[in-house]
């Protein structure tokens, strides 16, 4: 059996076939920086204890590639769930979502116990059993019937398994009666995840993973009480609409509820764009400058273009003014560390001509406003001029929004700040939620096929230069914000799917990007189809879709 392992360089000839992945590695002396996790198998994501039996072309991967911090967050998560479990039986653990570098998770039920820091310190200290104890993680495909017997503690998983429908379904077992299903492969034995933390965090508790810049060590909790309560509050929403979990989306789809759910969530969305312009109004006498940011995909363009029309309601003029107009020529800029131009970074904008022309327009005066031409990469002047009147206010749209340094000549009550992101809040599971940026990405990928011109293919194979920007430019600054907006849509991916399968089936086997293609065709799997008919043309949806009232450049 041949095998061409990248990691070695090298194609070997095995002697035996129905070799575990694990086998493989260690036949082949295979090592990365980290325990090796998982492998990248003809393009697919495997776990170690996948078996080999014919020629294969194989990655290993550690905890610094994406699907092996995937991995061991799966392998912690039912760690958690065993240490839960046999401190309080009758309490359901809940995995909610990603917020300050963590996991943020509640334990729910009869029996579940108010959040202290002692509670947590127990849990924590079963977790460190659980570890020491280096216990096997057994992976099992059994037939679905016998599946949902296992699983008959967790109800949103129930659900859901019966919603997909298989024959078969694929669940891992720690020790006696720790069952879990968990989409998507996980560590063979415990004693392989040893670094994280549990603390105490709101009502709940914060799990924390290796660190990215050092995966020895846990990641440090950073501040983000703003997301985290504008998190809390789309929760409270959702559970008072019964519409916490996926299954409870899906029901009220094959019921028929699917154009009121698509209703309810765009009326809501309204109601809080019509609360941040308020916000603005209060403010009216010195607010000057409105400056959005977010991450990619977030749908910032949708959301400027609708909290105008709601600016005008409440008596003030939005004037729109693009940062893309002050790039620096293309000679000046910078590049990143793979020697392409990095126009994400904030030196690749004239930062002095912005700030002077900012200043002169809040003070009343006329500037002439600077062009770019992306083609020649050089800045030019056509003539416009720009002068804002009593009630106008500046919308500014861009990247580096809440970057302090973009506008620091300007005084901070001239200033409303807006960070935009889907902060998604459904979740998959009792065990597993959306992940935001996967959310970002299937919304990429659908624009970028219909309005762009390009495949899922080149989408995905850039999206890791675009979280590395966010990752430096955005995120850091997210809690600059006077104002959060929640842009994610309940409905949006039962929506996405019709759209967004087809474009994902293009992606080649033989591309390194099949792997993340396959693995986001799972996930919208659980998702029950719905029309995109009762969607209103001013939806934040309608920049990914079409069909939208707005005008975009």
């Amino acid at each position: 059996m041949k095998i061409n392992c990248t990691n070695i360089g090298e194609v070997v000839t095995l002697p035996a076939t129905g070799l575990t992945l694990a086998e493989i590695a260690a036949t082949l002396g295979v090592k990365t920086k980290y325990s090796i996790l998982g492998a990248l198998v003809n393009n697919k994501y495997e776990g170690l204890t996948y078996r080999v039996y014919n020629p294969k072309k194989i990655t290993f991967f550690d905890v610094t590639h994406p699907e092996g911090k995937r991995t061991y967050t799966r392998s912690l998560i039912l760690m958690l769930y065993a240490a839960t479990r046999k401190l309080f039986p009758k309490a359901e653990l809940n995995v909610m979502r990603s917020v300050s570098n963590g996991i943020y998770c509640e334990l729910l039920g009869e029996d579940a116990p108010k959040m202290t820091a002692t509670v947590v310190k127990s849990i924590y200290d079963e977790l460190v059993k659980i570890t020491c104890a280096d216990l096997p993680i057994v992976r099992e495909e059994i037939e679905t019937g016998e599946a949902l017997k296992l699983l008959s503690s967790q109800p949103t998983v129930l659900k859901l398994i019966k919603q997909h429908g298989d024959m078969y379904t694929t669940v891992h077992r720690l020790g006696e009666g720790n069952v879990m299903f968990l989409n998507g492969a996980l560590v063979s034995r415990t004693g392989i995840v040893d670094v994280y933390n549990l603390t105490l965090y709101g009502t709940g508790m914060l799990l924390s993973l290796p660190s990215p810049e050092n995966p020895e060590v846990p990641a440090s909790i950073v501040n983000q009480d703003k997301m985290f309560a504008t998190f809390q509050d789309s929760r409270r929403w959702q559970d008072m609409l019964g519409l916490r979990f996926l299954c409870n989306v899906n029901e009220g789809i094959v019921k028929g509820y699917g154009d009121s759910i698509i209703q309810i969530v765009e009326a809501s969305q309204e109601k809080r764009i019509s609360a941040i312009a308020d916000m603005i109004l209060e403010r009216k006498d010195k607010v000057k400058i409105i400056l959005i940011a977010g991450p990619s995909s977030s749908g910032k363009t949708t959301f400027g273009k609708r909290l105008a029309l709601q600016l005008i309601v409440n008596g003030i003029r939005p004037v729109n003014l693009s940062i893309d107009n002050y790039f620096v020529d293309r000679e000046n800029t910078p590049r990143d560390e793979n020697g392409d131009y990095d126009f994400e970074a904030l030196e690749a904008i004239d930062v002095s001509l912005f700030n002077r022309q900012l200043l002169s327009l809040v003070n009343g005066e006329e500037v002439a406003v600077p062009k770019f031409n992306f083609v020649t990469g050089s800045r030019y002047y056509d003539g416009e001029k720009l002068q804002m009147r009593q009630n106008d206010v500046l919308i500014i749209e861009g990247t580096h929004g809440l970057t302090p340094q973009l506008t620091h000549l300007i005084p901070a009550e001239v200033k409303f700040k807006v960070y935009v992101c889907p902060l998604v809040n459904i979740s998959i599971d009792s065990s597993s939620y959306l992940h935001t940026s996967d959310n970002r990405l299937i919304r990429r990928i659908v624009r970028d096929y219909k309005f762009r011109n390009y495949s899922a293919t080149e989408t995905i194979a850039r999206w890791a230069s675009v979280r590395r920007g966010e990752d430096k430019y955005i995120y850091p600054n997210q809690e600059e914000a006077d104002a959060m907006y929640n842009t994610a849509l309940l409905y949006e991916l039962s929506v996405l799917r019709a759209q967004a399968e087809p474009i994902l089936l293009e992606v080649p086997r033989n591309c390194p990007e099949y792997a993340e293609a396959r693995r986001l065709l799972n996930i919208l799997s659980y998702f029950k189809p719905l029309s995109a008919g009762a969607i209103p043309p001013t939806s934040l949806l309608r920049e990914f879709l079409g069909g939208s009232s707005f005008k975009y450049d």
